[in-house]
């Protein structure tokens, strides 16, 4: 505290110009002035709170909150790590870190009162104790999470392993808030889902993050297709956040050839600082790709599907004419990188440096990625209109209704059991709950569709439907979901 005050003493006995203004917020002034004066300013704030106030406490939580502030007023990926927060994100970079499991929506403020689930982690504590995706937390530990930043909270999430986290949660169709008890555990770093459609002949490969192995996988079950003839792969990377840049242009090399630019980092005088090419020879460049993506696809995730969709653009009459095509809806735009820069006090400053450019020379940052076929998700129907259509919405709900057949006393009774028996709550593993769920998605369903109407396309017309370019004329033109329909009005 008397380090602070002599610094503060410092800075206000430094002598003033008397022309010099002690604030300005012209923009024409320069950044030195500025960053002079205001200073000046901050310490006589910090001078009078410590000669006035009637009583601080938590003086170095205020200074942490102040400068993070500031920093986040910055850009919204900026901040200020505290102690602990800094010390968190250590050892989630040394692969030590333990917490509950889930994927969280980092489009989150400090002013928002809840933190959105936007997926579980695969048999992880948060997946066991029953959380479910777009769960809202609202509590963690008895502390309201208004005011805090998604750092902090996450930091409150993680802990020593074993230790359990006591989270409150907001979940659609319940009125009262729902109460967890976790138990803090080792969080694999890869997260990944595959099957084999065998009645479509179509592998489908799920990756929700980007780890040292996430190139592996792919390239394992890549060769494995390569058994027999199939139609394409699906990619989804939906509510992919990102992770490791290096294994999205590991992945990248699966499929582009050797030396094909992926991306590249310009600072904010337009030069470049890093790029990034695919050091191997591909072993899928001729496998239909289609990619799945959503508003949660973000940074290293979208910067995979963009580079792979460009190559594919300008591949048109090359040796490799991958065919690639997004599915979903608009990325969402994170295309700036972070530095983390140690400072005193044990804390550390995320600043934003650069920003990535795509092999066309633009950026996702703001912007995202377009998908060519618009499709948005579908969400199922809650149990309140589950409930209204058996108990309202059937004729056969209606008192007395007439009957086609006889009664079945005894098969009436079997029925009955067979739905108890299929309503009754048993837990399922985290890959047959997922399995359930692509069953009802849409947007799967119609890259399904958009998958065989390819195959049929090049097997109908195989001189036609050689390049990307052509490929996605043919397939707009039968492909009616997202597209604005043209009604002309026949009068009879």
């Amino acid at each position: 505290m008397k380090k602070i005050l002599i610094i503060l003493t410092l800075f206000l006995l430094m002598p003033v110009r008397a022309d010099e203004k002690t604030s300005t917020t012209e923009p024409e002034a320069p950044l030195e002035e500025l960053l002079f004066t205001w200073s000046r300013t901050f310490a006589e704030v910090m001078h009078l709170i410590n000669q006035k106030h009637y009583k601080v406490s938590h003086f170095d939580q205020c200074m942490i909150k102040a400068m993070d502030n500031f920093l986040s007023t910055v850009d919204p990926h900026s901040n200020l790590l505290d102690p602990k927060t800094y010390k968190t994100m250590l050892e989630i970079t040394s692969g030590e870190f333990f917490g509950i499991g889930v994927i969280i929506d980092n489009t989150r403020s400090s002013k928002d009162k809840f933190l959105t689930i936007v997926d579980t982690i695969p048999d992880g504590p948060a997946d066991k104790a029953g959380m479910k995706q777009f769960d809202k937390i609202v509590e963690v530990e008895g502390a309201l999470l208004e005011g805090m930043t998604t750092d902090e909270v996450t930091a409150k999430l993680k802990g020593e392993r074993n230790t359990k986290v006591h989270i409150k949660v907001l979940r659609e169709g319940h009125t009262e808030l729902l109460s967890f008890d976790i138990t803090r555990d080792v969080i694999k770093e890869q997260n990944s889902l595959c099957f084999y459609l065998e009645d479509q002949n179509i592998y489908y490969l799920s990756l929700s993050m980007f780890s040292d192995t996430s190139a592996k996988q792919l390239e394992q079950l890549l060769k494995k297709a390569k058994e027999k003839p199939y139609k394409g792969l699906i990619l989804d990377l939906r509510n992919n956040s990102g992770g490791l840049l290096n294994s999205a242009i590991d992945i990248a090399g699966l499929f582009l050839d050797k030396e094909s630019a992926v991306v590249i980092t310009k600072d904010k005088h337009g030069t470049v600082t890093d790029e990034y090419k695919t050091s191997r020879e591909p072993i899928a460049s001729h496998t239909p790709l289609f990619i799945m993506i959503n508003n949660f696809t973000a940074s290293a995730a979208e910067i995979l599907a963009g580079a792979l969709k460009i190559h594919a653009e300008k591949a048109s009459g090359k040796k490799n004419n991958q065919m690639v095509f997004l599915i979903g809806s608009n990325t969402f735009g994170k295309g700036s990188v972070q530095e983390v820069i140690p400072i005193s006090n044990n804390c550390a400053v995320k600043i934003t440096t650069s920003l990535y450019f795509l092999p066309n020379d633009t950026t996702v940052q703001g912007e995202g990625i377009a998908p060519d076929f618009d499709v948005e998700r579908r969400t199922p129907p809650t149990d309140s209109q589950v409930w209204f259509t058996k108990n309202y919405g059937r004729e056969n709900a209606l008192p007395n209704y007439l009957k086609a057949k006889p009664d079945d006393a005894e098969a009436e009774k079997k029925k009955k059991e067979e739905e108890a028996k299929k309503n009754k709550k048993e837990h399922k593993t985290w890959t047959e709950r997922a399995q359930t769920m692509l069953e009802s998605d849409n947007q799967l369903r119609e890259t399904i569709n958009l998958c065989n109407l390819l195959d049929l396309g090049q097997h109908s017309c195989p001189g036609k439907i050689k390049t990307r370019n052509e490929a996605l004329k043919f397939m707009k033109s039968v492909f009616v979901t997202g597209k604005t329909l043209k009604f002309v009005e026949v009068k009879i």
